[in-house]
């Protein structure tokens, strides 16, 4: 590869959306982690470069820069719960409080060193934005160079950097992956001069030239974006946060952790438990997410434990007798929403259903109903639907729905039953006639209508059976379950 030339620029991030644009505008989309163009399951790295470690085969010493540990799992974020965890945070302690005044975790470099069983005999560099800025401008030809022959393919286009994430080898693309999360990047598909910077802390057979001081970074980096959360609405440490929760309150989560290793050995917390990984890697759904995780979370972080379904979520659906627009059914293990007309399969909800999943099943169900018998027959379209519905903002009628749907089924939600037509009050069916169109008859199933709506789940009411293949992907699931993180493959 040719000689290349650094360039002084600052860390690349993602382009700014305008919400108004976007079908469905989401004021959180900034609150996502990093955007990884070709992932790779974090456990599996982790204990990759944890074996090569021992077995004396790293010979780039990956491990003994520290850098891994800190490099977290890709986790479902969820931006209710860190608003909720930013209400209650507390400066001046560093710590994200009860609504007693009760500690439920510090975020401080102690408090993410001790969950993270990480201590250092050695004096660590200090970390900063603009540190690595200026150790990137002062990068050599030479360096950025040696770079490229130990991290890129040979046949990358020679050039100067910011550098594609794709002309990397598998082991520098897992390496700007870490990189790039410790640093809150938005998305590593540009790899710039301070991701350079830290890659050439790495030459074969020597100790990193820089161990660094990660756990004041990252503490430092959350207590900034907590700090400005409301005003900027950007949050990259979602993982430490759910982490954090998990290690200080574990009794507080109806699920089992392995805390210790087959010795007895206490461990990171990161081999805890999957419950929070991202559902395309974890055995638990994202439903169990909610349920397990993020609903215990949420009654620490209230004065009383959040309901099934909100009083708001219940007055949209039933504002009175005279105005209704769809029913909800709580089934034992999770619930449903059927909006009147809605020629979909409702998705199966958590059990305890929050805003924000209402919100894009309320878009997605209502949308639909709309286009199938207003909109597409050329019609006044007679459906109001809320332009602002939690954190989303409906723009665009004819694709608002389709997005939502799109971000449902990316959460890999299962669907329960179609029940159509669905017009129990008939409002869909007398807007149509007052259109001229043909009426839409109701199909009744009465052992199921008469619980449409209750206040709670009643043993020996409604329970939705599973599928022979259902139940085998759970029983396989449970397997996975128990499977010990640390040792994963």
């Amino acid at each position: 590869m040719e000689s290349l030339v650094a360039l002084n620029i600052a860390p690349l991030n993602a382009p700014h959306k305008e919400l108004e644009w976007q079908p469905l505008g989401d004021r959180d989309f900034q609150m996502k982690e990093t955007i990884e163009v070709a992932m790779k399951y974090h456990i599996k790295v982790i204990n990759e470069l944890k074996a090569k470690h021992l077995n004396g085969t790293d010979i780039l010493r990956i491990w003994d820069s520290h850098l891994p540990i800190f490099y977290l799992p890709q986790v479902n974020v969820f931006p209710d719960l860190i608003h909720k965890c930013c209400e209650n945070y507390d400066p001046n302690q560093r710590a994200v409080l009860s609504p007693s005044g009760f500690v439920l975790f510090y975020v401080t470099p102690e408090a993410i060193n001790q969950m993270l069983h990480f201590q250092s005999a050695k004096s660590l560099t200090p970390l900063s934005m603009q540190h690595l800025i200026d150790q990137g401008a002062k990068l050599s030809s030479t360096q950025i160079t040696r770079v490229a022959q130990l991290f890129m393919d040979p046949d990358a286009p020679q050039r100067p950097p910011p550098f594609l994430h794709v002309w990397f080898n598998d082991r520098g693309q897992a390496l700007v992956s870490m990189i790039s999360y410790v640093l809150g990047y938005n998305s590593n598909e540009y790899v710039d001069e301070t991701v350079l910077a830290m890659m050439s802390m790495f030459s074969p057979g020597k100790p990193p030239s820089f161990q660094y001081d990660y756990a004041t970074f990252i503490s430092n980096k959350i207590h900034e974006q907590f700090m400005n959360l409301e005003r900027k609405r950007v949050f990259k440490y979602t993982s430490y946060i759910y982490h954090l929760l998990l290690f200080n309150q574990p009794g507080s989560f109806p699920f089992p952790l392995k805390k210790v290793d087959a010795q007895g050995n206490q461990r990171s917390v990161v081999f805890w438990s999957s419950v929070f990984h991202h559902v395309f890697y974890s055995p638990y759904s994202y439903c169990e997410f909610i349920d397990l995780f993020i609903n215990p979370t949420m009654s620490l972080l209230l004065s009383s434990p959040p309901p099934r379904l909100t009083d708001e979520m219940q007055k949209i659906l039933q504002l009175s007798k005279n105005y209704s627009i769809g029913d909800w059914y709580f089934y034992q293990h999770h619930t449903v929403i059927r909006i009147y007309g809605c020629e979909l399969a409702p998705y199966r909800l958590p059990r305890y259903v929050p805003m924000r999943l209402f919100a894009l099943e309320y878009y997605r169900q209502f949308g639909n109903a709309d286009m199938i018998h207003f909109h597409s027959k050329n019609k006044k379209a007679q459906l109001k639907i809320k332009l602002q519905l939690g954190p989303f903002i409906f723009n665009k009628r004819e694709e608002a729905w389709e997005e939502a749907d799109k971000i449902l089924k990316g959460l890999q939600l299962k669907t329960s039953f179609l029940w159509s037509p669905y017009d129990p009050n008939h409002f869909i069916s007398l807007r149509r006639v007052r259109y001229r169109l043909a009426s839409y008859d109701h199909v009744r199933i009465p052992h199921l209508e008469k619980y449409a709506n209750q206040l709670e789940w009643k043993e020996g009411t409604l329970e939705e059976a599973s599928s022979k293949e259902e139940i085998t992907q759970k029983a396989a699931k449970n397997l996975k379950k128990a499977a010990d993180l640390e040792y994963c493959e």
